[in-house]
């Protein structure tokens, strides 16, 4: 049974940094793109960012490309958003996923799996 846990959620001024972590178990995680979505109150869930098997292509949702950074390491079975220059309207619940393909998607239904989620609050 596959399991991601996020980690790193928590109150920043704007303008300032965080820094989510994702540790998956129960597959090959060098096998899958791993990606980040999030969810604000009264909002539809968003793709964030994501990252394909071996690290080394990226994609970004247009609002958050420049000031967020998708990362893994397949030696720790974990992936990683640096979150830079927040801003009030990056705060949300922002979850980890595991895609069912080796190259990053941007659609949230290829997903098989999501972590239970991490709430990040901007404050300004």
């Amino acid at each position: 049974q596959v399991q991601l846990v996020e980690s790193g959620g928590g109150l920043v001024q704007a303008g300032g940094s965080l820094r989510l972590s994702c540790t998956a178990s129960g597959r090959t995680f060098s096998n899958y793109a791993m990606g980040w979505s999030r969810q604000a109150p009264g909002k539809e869930r968003e793709f964030v960012a994501a990252v394909n098997w071996g690290g080394d292509t990226t994609s970004y949702a247009d609002s958050v490309r420049g000031r967020f950074t998708i990362s893994r390491d397949n030696a720790k079975n974990t992936v990683y958003l640096q979150m830079n220059k927040l801003k009030p309207e990056d705060a949300a619940v922002y979850y980890c996923g595991q895609a069912r393909t080796a190259a990053w998607t941007r659609t949230l239904n290829t997903y098989d799996y999501w972590g239970q989620g991490t709430q990040v609050t901007v404050s300004s």
